[in-house]
């Protein structure tokens, strides 16, 4: 079958994968489990409670938390893209007061949650904004995006004032969790300073870079810093500009930085009717950014946060008024982020750079009705089908296994052309002490029906051990609770039983049931039909 060729077909198409159980090619480290949003005061709401606590369930590894607003003035109310913590305010001799309340909330939160704070630095309180206009926004989802930039973005007005306050809050953290755990915590500088979240130029931001990182060096010298959290760079001259200029700065003048952080996003578009999403785009945003990096020898060997990497840019932009962004209820959303999560490794093995983190940009809305279609993992209190495909991710550990699929797309076809025409149905694997595990996944951009894919799956190298398997899934017809909402028939206000029901298909499903399987000569035979926009994690226990 060709690239070009129409895959609307009815009838399946065979596929075979090999997975070699006794070829390790090195140790799996968790990229995928970062997760990010705009509003902090959602943290210590009760569904944001119980979400970040599935988030520490996902993987063993416990994911990193980034917030945006963290010192940003206010009344400590949510809204859309918005969020305050009123940790600075002066009185009235001009005279720093810090107030620590809302941050204790939500730090609280994380540390009961277990989670890993990644601590954003920003954005400007009121008190050291000069902006020629309001402070706060009134942002929402029918309004363009740049109507966000408002008092918040300016440039601290005394760096002095600003340098204390970070010095001042990295001590408090200090004293309330204990210097050594606020240490192992990344910190950042800012977000997107080359778009709508900065005011000032390219030096006045390289010269409050410096003043924070080694604000906070002086109150923890063990802690991690780093930046700038440019945008996407891909055809992008402003985000490629303002990259290299930041990294010239750092390397000129020996600034504290110990990771690098960009932004890469996709572009889903209405396509004949249909959301076609843009993996290309956000493809090729990491492998510019990287390059850049590359350009900088002295840089090279620091690891890498991609602090917002997403199929577009703005999470709080609902379906409802975007309709572009209708992959988001149901499992298009989940496939796709395993598909650019498993590329986004490859993309750092090409360019030879650690990539530690990828950030999915992406919590919950509050107050908002059931699927009105934003980046979310979860809808009042119901897990979306994207959080089972980080689930899934979740059950990878160990080792990663050489393993091949003749359906894999080559990655320089899709940052050109996309995954039109032929899907891709990939694979990855991994082994620990207690056996393997196989990630499958059948992905298309397209978001319409297709024909499903018969699925091969031949193991060696299993050695002389028995063998049982569990099967996990996501599908349209599995751990989807948009697809039973919809059967439902779209209430806005579920109750008992039907809240429940809801619930509980939010949650990964488990087909088949636990069995044994048969070993010939350390060798296993699976077959899988998996529909296309579908992800099954194969566990094979000894």
């Amino acid at each position: 079958m060709t690239v070009q060729e129409d895959t609307r077909m009815s009838s399946p198409y065979d596929v075979t994968i090999s997975v070699h159980a006794n070829r390790p090619t090195g140790k799996y480290e968790p990229l995928w489990n970062w997760f990010g949003y705009d509003e902090p005061n959602y943290t210590y709401s009760p569904h944001g409670r119980k979400l970040l606590k599935e988030l520490t369930e996902l993987s063993p590894e416990p994911p990193r938390i980034r917030a945006h607003n963290l010192l940003t003035s206010g009344d400590g109310l949510p809204a859309l893209k918005w969020g305050s913590t009123n940790a600075y305010t002066e009185d009235a001799n001009g005279n720093p007061v810090y107030d620590w309340t809302i941050i204790d909330k939500i730090f609280d939160t994380y540390v009961e949650a277990s989670n890993i704070p990644l601590i954003q630095i920003g954005f400007t309180p009121e008190a050291l904004s000069d902006f020629d206009g309001p402070y706060r926004h009134q942002w929402e989802p029918a309004d363009k995006y740049a109507t966000i930039t408002t008092g918040w973005t300016a440039p601290p007005t005394d760096l002095k004032k600003w340098g204390d306050l970070i010095e001042a809050w990295a001590r408090h953290l200090a004293e309330r969790y204990g210097e050594d755990v606020v240490s192992s915590w990344p910190w950042e500088v800012w977000n997107e300073p080359d778009g709508h979240y900065w005011t000032g130029t390219i030096p006045q931001f390289c010269e409050m870079y410096d003043v924070s990182a080694k604000a906070l060096k002086r109150a923890l010298p063990n802690a991690r810093v780093g930046g700038p959290h440019t945008c996407g760079a891909f055809a992008n001259e402003k985000a490629q500009t303002f990259l290299r200029a930041f990294l010239k700065h750092v390397v000129e003048k020996k600034s504290p930085i110990d990771f690098l952080a960009f932004h890469a996003k996709g572009n889903p578009v209405i396509y004949e009717g249909h959301v076609r999403m843009g993996l290309h785009k956000q493809l090729r945003d990491i492998e510019t950014n990287l390059a850049i990096i590359n350009e900088f020898p002295e840089l090279r060997h620091l690891p890498v946060v991609i602090g917002e990497s997403d199929p577009e840019g703005c999470a709080a932009c609902s379906a409802r008024v975007h309709p572009q962004n209708g992959y988001r209820n149901g499992p298009l959303y989940g496939v796709y982020v395993v598909e650019s999560m498993i590329r986004t490794y490859e993309l750092a093995r090409r360019a030879n750079i650690h990539i530690e983190g990828a950030v999915t940009w992406a919590f919950l809305f509050d107050d908002q009705p059931y699927f009105d279609g934003f980046r979310d993992l979860a809808t009042n209190g119901v897990d979306k089908a994207v959080l089972n495909g980080f689930r899934m991710l979740g059950k990878l550990g160990g080792e990663w296994l050489e393993s091949e699929s003749d359906y894999r797309r080559d990655i320089e076809d899709i940052m050109s052309h996309g995954v039109r025409g032929k899907p891709d149905v990939n694979v990855v694997a991994t082994r620990d002490d207690k056996g393997v595990s196989i990630l499958v996944w059948h992905y298309h951009d397209d978001d319409e029906a297709g024909p499903s894919a018969d699925i091969t799956v031949n193991l060696d190298g299993w050695g002389d051990k028995s063998a049982s398997l569990r099967h996990f899934r996501m599908d349209e017809q599995h751990s989807n609770a948009f697809g039973v909402w919809k059967a439902m028939g779209k209430p806005q206000n579920p109750a008992g039983e039907d809240y429940a029901r809801l619930e509980a298909s939010g949650k990964l499903a488990e087909i088949d049931g636990q069995a044994p399987v048969k070993v010939d000569d350390g060798k296993i035979g699976l077959k899988v039909s998996l529909p296309r926009q579908g992800v099954s994690l194969l566990r094979l226990d000894w």
